[in-house]
């Protein structure tokens, strides 16, 4: 597997002027993982959610063609995809001529699926079809509406998430859109609202908002940030059901929004909120 100093992320790129499957830089997700505790089988399922709307091809005449892509790629696929590599991927498409949108489709599942090594859905979509669609805000209790004194500096913990066994098992869904990570290799801020859906021991609001806004001088990947914090309140918690979706602002022309559960709810709605 290439080192992450390899990747075009952080890097002077030219603009590709062919098709270059050979641009897809892939990350294996074990490291990651290794620092979690996960080893073996995976604690959890889920999948990545990635939304690209800069997506343009030839077609046979060499008209350009646009659409928005949505390529689904699921969490036990053994690498994740670095997304400035998936950006010049997506570009050296620009001049190179497909007979078809099928066509363009498998060529995109070809190329993805090779570098997640796992398979890769790929959903193509007209601008018609995605207006129509309209926005919509994640659902549940707001723990933004809280009013705390917060250590800036403050560092993700799961020693931060608190519980009280004497309020009972609840059944809750909390969101915030107060999450910010940083990329491991620019430094510059990734933006997310995030939902939790959590059946356990009563959760302590106030601490739980605390932890996620930790995450502000917190450097890692996308993925990664949401396995750690599904991590955290599974170990430090014990919910006997947990979810954890976040929906990132797009960077680049793309927004990546993973999700990982430990039961079997149904895939998360793939709709654009007012952030993205």
């Amino acid at each position: 597997m290439s080192q992450l100093d390899q990747a075009p992320l952080g890097k002077i790129s030219e603009n590709p002027s062919q098709y270059s499957p050979s641009l897809l830089f892939p990350i294996s997700r074990d490291k990651n993982r290794a620092a979690l505790g996960i080893k073996g089988s995976l604690p959890f399922f889920g999948v990545d959610i990635w939304n690209a709307y800069e997506l343009s091809w030839l077609n046979k005449k060499g008209k350009p063609q646009i659409a928005i892509a949505t390529f689904v790629v699921p969490a036990n696929s053994p690498n994740i995809i670095e997304s400035k590599s998936w950006k010049l991927y997506l570009n050296s498409l620009n001049n190179h001529r497909i007979d078809s949108e099928i066509a363009l489709q498998q060529l995109l599942s070809t190329d993805l699926s090779a570098a997640a090594g796992a398979p890769v859905n790929v959903q193509l979509h007209n601008l018609e079809k995605i207006s129509r669609e309209g926005m919509q805000e994640l659902s549940g209790k707001l723990l933004d509406r809280l009013d705390l004194d917060i250590d800036p500096h403050q560092q993700p913990d799961a020693t931060l998430l608190r519980t009280d066994l004497s309020l009972g098992i609840a059944e809750e869904s909390f969101v915030t859109h107060l999450l910010r990570s940083n990329c491991p290799v620019t430094g510059q801020p990734d933006w997310a609202s995030v939902q939790i859906n959590y059946v356990g021991p009563t959760i302590d609001e106030e601490f739980l908002l605390r932890y996620l806004i930790a995450f502000r001088e917190h450097h890692e990947f996308h993925e990664h940030c949401v396995e750690k914090i599904y991590m955290d309140i599974k170990e430090k918690c014990r919910p006997s059901k947990l979810s954890v979706y976040a929906r990132y602002t797009r960077r680049g022309g793309i927004d990546i929004n993973p999700f990982r559960a430990d039961y079997n709810a149904e895939w998360p709605e793939n709709i654009r909120h007012s952030r993205q």
